[in-house]
């Protein structure tokens, strides 16, 4: 087996999911202090607030039904935070395996980039690729209004959908949820 095939074991294996049945990757910034928090451990703050924001762009599911409908959630930086602001050597330090984990998945139709970090880290994996970024700098605000691919996949920009914040700024909530009401949309998913 090469390195995709064991990949693609371990994936079905840990997630009861076949890589090519994922439509999208949302990729979320860090991971939480405590693995307990993460994404695909049942009642975890970070599932909660993924399932709050697919709640509030009309899809009521958790997160194994999120993976039976072709959405994958992942973190960018692969080890907890050492300071408030992500250091760029510790988003470097994740790339390979965020580009192995990307390389799963060979039908792709939308990334979703939920914060900079993610946005820093995906730029980086296409810049090494293709020699350019995918997104161009700015607010997200504005950038949220344009599409953006990478080979034939749509790279959407997005706020951060874990942490604090999403107590705090009611509206991007709001935001987060309009996009990914559109990336369902591009999908062809209708909320059941």
């Amino acid at each position: 087996m090469n390195n995709n095939e064991i990949n693609a074991a371990w994936f079905i294996n840990k997630y009861h999911c076949n890589p090519e049945s994922i439509k999208v990757v949302m990729i979320n910034e860090v991971v939480p202090e405590d693995v307990k928090d993460d994404f695909y451990v049942p009642d975890s703050s970070y599932s909660q607030s993924i399932i709050g924001l697919f709640s509030n762009a009309g899809m009521l599911c958790d997160m194994q039904e999120l993976l039976e409908k072709g959405i994958y959630v992942c973190n960018a930086v692969k080890t907890p935070k050492e300071q408030s602001v992500i250091p760029i050597l510790q988003i470097k330090d994740s790339l390979d395996e965020l580009e192995a984990e990307l390389a799963l998945f060979d039908n792709l139709k939308v990334i979703m980039l939920m914060g900079d970090v993610a946005r820093k880290a995906f730029n980086m994996i296409a810049k090494k690729q293709t020699g350019k970024n995918v997104i161009p700098s700015g607010s997200t605000y504005k950038l949220r209004h344009n599409e953006y691919f990478y080979h034939d996949i749509r790279v959407m920009p997005s706020y951060i959908c874990t942490g604090g914040n999403l107590l705090i700024e009611k509206g991007k909530v709001s935001i987060i949820s309009e996009d990914i009401q559109l990336m369902l949309s591009i999908i062809g998913d209708c909320h059941e």
